[in-house]
Order: structure tokens, then sequence, then C-alpha cells
């Protein structure tokens, strides 16, 4: 791994897998006249999501809630997103020695994601079918922003959105495991071409990225 020091590196933290989806309120009316936006037809046992008040037929939006739990017109979260990321271990390492980029006052922060081999489930692309295992690593600076975003990518993790199994946009190999449009700085240095730093603008974008999935510092 990249740095000094990485050889001395002790477990911070280790976070396992698994997070229960929490629910979502509705209000229920009864039949109207309005079309549904999902069925494209009457209302059958109108739903109104709490929220963002847009209304679907009962079946349906329960249907769409169970792929998604966002509203089919704007994106609305409705309880906390799952995605279909492998069993793997996430494990921080602090390096005090080491600087990146742009944030020379403080140390680094080194995410490790480690994987084991195995076979996609029924919510993988390819169900039965093996897939390799890999590790990656990714560094934040350990300042106050640094230490925020590391939380939210716990969050991340913990449910199941870091990662997910597909092709790989590097090697065009299907089947392994790949990130999931959450952006990771894994290298030290090369700027944002190279997905390292100096990136001053990247604590903030990922920040916003993560918000949008329904990840916040709360």
């Amino acid at each position: 791994m990249p740095g000094r020091g990485s050889n001395n590196r002790k477990p911070f933290k280790t976070s396992s897998m698994g997070a229960a989806p929490s629910q979502y309120a509705e209000e229920v009316d009864g039949n109207q006249e309005e079309m549904c936006p999902i069925c494209l037809s009457g209302f059958k046992n109108k739903k109104t999501l709490d929220k963002c008040k847009h209304s679907f037929c009962e079946d349906c939006i329960s249907r769409a809630l169970q792929v998604k739990k966002a509203c089919p017109m704007c994106g609305c979260l409705y309880g906390q997103l799952t995605g279909n990321q492998p069993d793997g271990k996430m494990e921080i390492f602090r390096d005090p020695s080491l600087h990146l980029p742009g944030y020379e006052k403080y140390g680094t922060i080194v995410i490790r994601y480690t994987f084991p081999a195995g076979i996609q489930g029924p919510n993988h692309p390819n169900p039965g079918v093996r897939y390799p295992g890999t590790t990656r690593e990714a560094f934040l600076p350990d300042s106050n922003k640094g230490n925020k975003v590391l939380k939210l990518f716990d969050k991340a993790f913990a449910q199941r959105l870091t990662f997910t199994i597909g092709t790989s946009v590097t090697t065009g190999r299907s089947n392994v495991i790949t990130w999931n449009d959450i952006h990771h700085r894994t290298n030290i240095t090369g700027g944002p071409q190279m997905f390292g730093y100096p990136d001053p603008t990247y604590l903030q974008r990922v920040e916003e990225e993560l918000e949008a999935k329904g990840l916040t510092a709360d």
C-alpha cells in the first residue's frame, strides 16, 4: 500500500454488514378517478406518500417500494436504501505520518475494504455464478471534514451501498465486485483525474452524493 508506516498500521475499527430498512408512512384514501402514474389506470385504493404527496394505487406503490424505497415520481426517499453489496469487511487505519496533498496539516485515514470470493445471490445480476474476491483501499484526510465523510462511508457500507457486482469499467470483466457510485479517492496523489489528491472540493461533493442516498450525519 502506498504511504509511509503502512506495515505497522493496526485496525482502528472494523464494520460488519447489515442494516434493516426503516418503515415509511403513507396516507390512505378511497378510490379516486385520477390516473395512477405507475399503471396509468384509475386509482385502486389510492395511497398518498406522506412527504412528497404523490399518489399511486396501493398495490403499485407497494411493489415499487420493495424495489427501491423512493418515490417513483420524484425520488424522495422513504425508509433506508439497501444495496446488494456482497459480504465483506471495512477496516479503518490512521497514519499520522502520511499527508495528502492539500491536507499537509493532517494525517491520513486509510480505509480498506476486503471481500472474499463468493457466489452471486438472487439479488445479483447472475445468481449462482461465482465472483472473485478483492481488496480496495481509499484515503481521507484525518480532519474534521474527513472524519464526517468517514462516518457516512461507514453508514453506506452497513447499508450495502458502497459496492455491487457487475462489469468493471476499467477491465471490462463481468461478474466482479465494482464500486457503486459512491466516489472514493483511491490514490494519494494524481488529482481528480487519477482518483487522488489534491482535490479541494472532493469532500463536499462526496458528502452531497451520500446525502442524495439518504445518508446524513444525523
